[in-house]
């Protein structure tokens, strides 16, 4: 198990003062990774956004273009054909009341779930179950849609959904430490792109105020804002 003496000896390489290049940071972070599994790597934005106003929401999903670096199980509301689709695409479950009856008997293994259009009301039954857990189907990020098996495919290849947070705030994982730096740098770029692109139009001022890029055990490390805008365009 990680110790305090390792994360404060991580800490002790990073100023917090400084803000870096994305390759510095993507170097910086991987050099104080210090747990013994593959720690996941994070961003985390602050956005110039106000969350409570609906016009000023920012939500979406993305395909890094390099994966997550782990197996995602992917579950499928569908039936008939659809049914057939998904499971030609490699989902992991694929149903109907079947699932439905499961995830209400406490059920969830499955990291994302997708649904046809005519099962929504189906799954509609258990949708305070998967909203808080973030697995509510959504047209708004792909996951409600009768092309199951591009939405399979997609999931699979490290499809990932953001949202901000009532502070104004964005985490979302964009690989592992074990990946190579261009890896994730690319991962890193697909995600700002997105979020540029997501901008509101009522949003005003400064809309990437802040990032930052972490390990799951490391601490933070402070990008260049301007540099990760330089790259986008």
């Amino acid at each position: 198990m990680p110790t305090g003496k390792q994360h404060k000896a991580a800490k002790s390489k990073i100023d917090r003062s400084q803000v870096l290049p994305v390759d510095e940071a993507i170097t910086l972070v991987k050099e104080t990774a210090y747990a013994k599994f593959d720690e996941t790597v994070d961003i985390c934005v602050r956005l110039g956004v106000d969350p409570r106003k609906a016009d000023q929401m920012v939500r979406g999903a993305v395909v890094l273009p390099n994966g997550l670096g782990k197996t995602v199980r992917v579950l499928v509301f569908a039936k008939g054909e659809k049914a057939q689709e998904a499971q030609d695409a490699g989902a992991d479950y694929v149903g109907g009341d079947d699932l439905v009856a499961k995830i209400q008997g406490g059920w969830f293994d499955f990291d994302t779930a997708i649904a046809t259009p005519d099962m929504m009301g189906t799954v509609g039954k258990i949708g305070k179950l998967l909203g808080p857990r973030g697995l509510m189907p959504n047209p708004k990020v792909g996951t409600v849609t009768f092309d199951v098996g591009r939405a399979v495919t997609e999931s699979k290849s490290g499809k990932i959904e953001y949202r901000v947070e009532k502070a104004g705030i964005i985490h979302a994982p964009v690989g592992k430490v074990s990946f190579d730096a261009d890896k994730l740098k690319g991962n890193i770029v697909a995600l700002m792109e997105a979020l540029i692109k997501a901008k509101p139009s009522t949003s005003k001022g400064t809309y990437l105020k802040k990032i930052s890029l972490s390990s799951t055990m490391g601490p933070g490390v402070n990008i260049d804002v301007p540099a990760v805008q330089a790259l986008v365009k």
